[in-house]
Formats: structure tokens, sequence, C-alpha cells
């Protein structure tokens, strides 16, 4: 499923990968319009009706995952209200021990992620996890998305790496489909992003888990390369 020897670099999406992606859907079907509906004095059910094909509109774009522009857009602080439910940020199952697992198999770890730099540091408070990985980038760092075949070029401007030695871990099937146009060598997708749903159908072509538990044996077999090498 994945080969360990051939890999010095792996890229790692965060919400839905590392982090319980019931967090940000809770937030944007739940809370996001019952504060909406509050505010404008609409019903819930209004509130989700106005909000829900905007959001869909900007599906796959940067303003998608833009906290300034649905702050501006809706006439609310999307951060602090991020944060009044801050409680449900947390590690899928297994996450720890792989973060842990690519550490000791001497690989660098880079997350690799869509997430708003505002929203990025309320998760990173909440779970300590950049003090688990080698690097954070965000794709606002670039100016573009990840679904953007252009980004992985782009993002060697920020994250010296060999596309040829990289694995890319992602929920998202057209963000690993990007990641392979723009030269990533491996491609793995996580089935099973939100807690509370089932897992999704597995992608025709890309190499697929539930989760981590599933790769952590072989992982573990990977010995580190020596020095200078």
């Amino acid at each position: 499923m994945v080969n360990w020897h051939s890999l010095d670099t792996v890229f790692l999406d965060m919400d839905g990968t590392l982090l319980d992606l019931h967090f940000d859907n809770h937030f944007w079907l739940e809370h996001l319009p019952r504060r909406y509906a509050e505010h404008n004095n609409l019903s819930p059910e209004e509130a989700r009706d106005t909000i829900i094909p905007m959001i869909m509109a900007e599906r796959g774009s940067l303003n998608w995952y833009c906290t300034d522009y649905w702050s501006d857009r809706l006439d609310l602080d999307i951060t602090g209200l991020k944060s009044e439910v801050r409680e449900r940020i947390g590690y899928l199952p297994h996450v720890t021990d792989f973060l842990d697992a690519v550490k000791s198999a001497g690989l660098r770890s880079v997350i690799v992620t869509n997430c708003h730099p505002d929203p990025l540091s309320l998760k990173l408070q909440h779970t300590g996890l950049d003090s688990r990985v080698d690097n954070i980038i965000s794709s606002h760092q670039l100016g573009k998305p990840k679904e953007d075949p252009a980004f992985w070029q782009d993002l060697a401007s920020l994250e010296v790496y060999q596309p040829a030695t990289t694995l890319m871990v992602d929920d998202s099937f057209p963000v690993l489909e990007s990641a392979r146009t723009g030269g990533i060598a491996q491609c793995l997708a996580i089935l099973a992003p939100d807690s509370k749903q089932a897992a999704r159908d597995k992608h025709p072509d890309i190499p697929s888990i539930r989760h981590f538990n599933e790769i952590l044996p072989a992982l573990r077999q990977r010995q580190p390369l020596p020095s200078g090498h």
C-alpha cells in the first residue's frame, strides 16, 4: 500500500487526516447556522438554507477555507465562533502512534493544510500537534489551495522536497488527485475522516485506509537511513 523504504518525506493533511473532521462538520453545519440565525433573527433552518449554498459555491477554492472571507461575507467572527466549540477538536484514532512511528523511522513529517492560519493556531493550541511534526504549511501562504496542481510546485519554495520520495496522506480525493498530477509519487486516502460518520467508499485508483493502525506495522519495519545518506 505504501513503499516506506522509498520515502524520505511524508506530507500530511490535518483536518480529516490527523484531526477529527467532526469539529469542522459540526461547526459549519450546526454551530455557525445557529449563530447566524441568532445574529439575523432567522430560524436555524432559514440560516442553513442561506449559508450552505454560499459555502458550497466556493468548494475547492481558497475562499472555501478562508476564515477572513467568511467573517466578512457573513458579518461574524468565524474564528471566535470556532473557539466556542473548541472542545470538539481532537485527534483521530492511532494518529499520535503514527506520528511517533514516522519520526522513529527517520522520515520528515510536514503538515500541508488548507486550514486558514487563525483556526490553525486554535487547533495547534488545543492539540499540541505542532510538537509532533517537523513543519506546518498552510495553503494560504501560497495563495492557492491544494486542489490546484500548481500548488505542489509552489510548495517547494517553502519546503524543499523531492516528489519522487514523498507520500501525501489526505481525506480529500480532489487534493490527492491534484498531488498526483503535481508529481507526488505516492498518495494515500483516509476514508473515515469524521468519527461520527460512516467511512466513505474507496477511490478507484488511490490506495486507502480507514485509520493509521492499518499501516503502522509496515511503517515500524522501516529502519532509518544511516547518518549521511
